[in-house]
């Protein structure tokens, strides 16, 4: 459990306070006046002061928050320091403190991504036969296959190339195959394995076909990149992932993904523990993927959230005017109602998981 419990700890804390660093560096650049800086909510464990604004470590660990001045149009604020007040900002201003945070969280991805680029390199994908991973529970698995073995031949005939495997296994029909293996140590063995018909699903998980399967990954040879190299590569993979982030948000709605497979707290404990355990890259690689999470899904266009301020500011934009205070608390209770239910949900669906193995 502490195994797990502490990446996800250092992963989303790190997050939570690059997000709410880049809302509070906007602010300041802009002549705001920033009150207080929390990590978390609830009640605050630790305070202290800096200059005109309070630092504070809150409760619950599950966020945190900017308060500025002004930050509600109907708070009283001195004359004196109207100036200074977020809500006498220029729309603009407003609209760029606001998306500061999502964009502090795509930059953190971008400079994740670029990283584990620069110090690890670039993967390629072999042609060779070589397994690169076998999936747990699956028929490769139960045979004894592993990573780094190279399939020689599959019921006596050779095989050359990934294709060639991929296209053996799935023609089987679910009869048992004979491979030839040529193991790490480079022992070779005689090794039998029964594909099983699996559903096939797209990278959204949208169930697309069956297939025989035996559930192994194609190896993946790192190469060593060039610094411009890593930063370009390191922008493409944010560029594909907030694609990805997007798709998946899209299909949910359209319904062609299953809500259930909706992650909470728990997946994201867990997840960041089997990261960690397989090491410093992949826990790089997964923050930079819950990121780019983070950063678009603030981005929804839901009250409490930034892209429920955005939501309201364009409003603003239209009317020449902000939308009524009472309009505002009322979208708020419906936003913070549905993040809740969306909370219980997904916290239901990672118990689901872990009940059914």
């Amino acid at each position: 459990m502490i195994s797990s419990v502490l990446p996800a700890i250092i992963v989303l804390g790190l997050l939570i306070f690059l997000h709410e660093l880049g809302h509070f560096a906007v602010a300041k650049w802009s002549g705001v006046m920033v009150q207080r800086f929390s990590l978390g909510f609830g009640p605050r464990l630790f305070t202290w002061t800096r200059g005109e604004t309070e630092y504070a470590i809150s409760a619950i660990p599950l966020g945190g928050y900017v308060k500025m001045l002004g930050e509600d149009p109907e708070e009283e604020v001195p004359v004196y320091e109207a100036h200074r007040a977020f809500s006498f900002q220029p729309l603009l201003k407003r609209i760029a403190i606001v998306v500061a945070g999502p964009g502090m969280n795509l930059i953190t991805a971008f400079a994740a991504f670029t990283i584990v680029f620069a110090i690890y390199g670039a993967g390629t994908p072999t042609d060779a036969p070589k397994i690169g991973g076998v999936m747990e529970g699956m028929a490769a698995e139960k045979a004894g296959l592993a990573r780094g073995d190279v399939v020689l031949a599959i019921d006596g005939k050779e095989i050359a190339n990934w294709e060639q495997l991929s296209e053996t296994v799935r023609a089987s029909g679910g009869r048992p195959l004979h491979f030839r293996v040529r193991r790490a140590n480079s022992t070779e063995e005689e090794v039998v394995v029964t594909p099983e018909e699996k559903p096939e699903r797209s990278p959204f998980g949208e169930e697309i076909g069956k297939a025989y399967l035996i559930g192994i990954e194609r190896f993946v040879e790192l190469e060593p990149v060039s610094m411009v190299n890593a930063i370009g590569l390191g922008a493409y993979q944010t560029y594909f992932w907030v694609k990805m982030t997007l798709l998946s948000v899209v299909k949910i709605f359209q319904g062609s993904v299953s809500a259930r497979d909706l992650g909470g707290p728990i997946l994201i404990v867990r997840a960041a523990g089997q990261q960690a355990q397989l090491g410093l890259e992949y826990l790089i690689r997964f923050l930079g993927l819950i990121s780019v999470n983070l950063g678009i899904l603030n981005l929804l266009p839901i009250p409490v959230l930034d892209g429920g301020h955005l939501l309201f500011f364009g409003f603003e934009a239209v009317r020449g005017r902000p939308l009524a205070m009472r309009h505002r608390e009322m979208a708020q209770q419906v936003g913070l109602f549905l993040l809740l239910a969306l909370m219980v949900f997904v916290v239901y669906n990672d118990i689901t998981r872990i009940v059914a193995g």
